[in-house]
């Protein structure tokens, strides 16, 4: 029996690791959250029975050691953290407040036995990157908004209990991830359901900066294949995409998608933090799922096929 903690257990990514992990009887999961982005309807059900949920916030030391020490853990994926772009940046002093949930995993984790951890971390710790692709050891990290900076602070707790205590880990660099169950303050979500209902679909500048986006189906079967296959331990994947797109072509594609009738409106660029492009070396994430990422206009149809999550 495998003990399994994943905690912001009822987010978009999280909830989708938990499943496809249940599928396997053997694994005994406990997903933990706060709701303060997640959503009790993302808390998947398994026919194995082995999921159980229990609302906690990772942040209050008593209330999630009292979970590590009621199970005695084999793993951790601690993927809890406030995200989204416009929430993010509008409370920047409780983005911070997650490097306390970091602190309390990783203690508590050294302390239990867990046998390894694996970080949901982010493209936003390349910030404006000066490479391309951005590859996880050559290209510069360059944190600069709160979120940011706290990934970044998140990888150096995992080396550093490495080096002290010997907890192994395996960090993932989320790039734009897509599909059922993504809430709407995310930029494929948010154009579609635009686009579903008619409204106009607003992006910010000119729309010439690019992203690359994965669809979920490939970022799951990439880290749990990691996870299963002891891939990358002690390391850092890159898991995103790997064919750059502008903002606005992406629009112009999920309204011909649709064959809707929205307009796509201009709004002033950000201040800060949207970067002009992204696009990750995804060399790790093919040899985990040894076979081609799955192209955007591929996943687009298969999330239109599942809509009723962003009507």
């Amino acid at each position: 029996m495998t003990n399994i903690l994943i905690t912001g257990g009822a987010g978009f990514i999280p909830s989708c690791i938990a499943e496809k992990l249940a599928e396997k009887k053997d694994n005994q999961l406990i997903l933990v959250d706060n709701f303060l982005t997640g959503h009790i309807n993302k808390i998947p059900e398994s026919k194995n029975s082995n999921i159980k949920f229990i609302k906690c916030d990772v942040n209050n030391f008593q209330d999630i050691s009292s979970v590590f020490y009621a199970y005695k853990f084999d793993y951790v994926f601690h993927y809890a953290a406030m995200v989204g772009v416009k929430r993010t940046q509008e409370n920047p002093v409780k983005v911070l407040e997650d490097i306390s949930g970091i602190n309390n995993v990783l203690m508590l984790s050294k302390n239990t036995g867990v046998k390894r951890v694996y970080f949901s971390s982010s493209s936003e710790v390349y910030g404006e990157p000066v490479e391309f692709p951005q590859n996880e050891h050559t290209t510069p990290l360059n944190s600069r908004l709160p979120y940011a900076i706290v990934k970044n602070v998140g990888e150096a707790y995992l080396k550093s209990y490495k080096q002290e205590y010997g907890l192994d880990y395996t960090i993932f660099r989320f790039f734009n991830t897509y599909g059922p169950k993504q809430s709407k303050d995310f930029v494929i979500s948010k154009f579609i359901s635009a686009a579903l209902n008619n409204e106009d679909i607003t992006i910010y500048g000119d729309g010439s900066q690019t992203r690359t986006f994965c669809f979920i189906e490939d970022n799951i079967e990439a880290t749990t294949n990691a996870f299963y296959e002891n891939k990358f331990v002690n390391d850092v994947v890159n898991i995103g995409g790997d064919i750059e797109m502008p903002i606005l072509e992406v629009a112009k594609l999920i309204i011909k998608l649709t064959k809707s009738n929205s307009k796509i409106v201009h709004l002033p660029p950000l201040k800060d933090g949207d970067m002009t492009r992204r696009r990750p070396d995804t060399t790790k994430m093919k040899q985990l799922l040894k076979r081609d990422l799955l192209p955007l206009e591929d996943g687009l149809k298969k999330l239109l096929q599942n809509t009723s999550y962003i009507l």
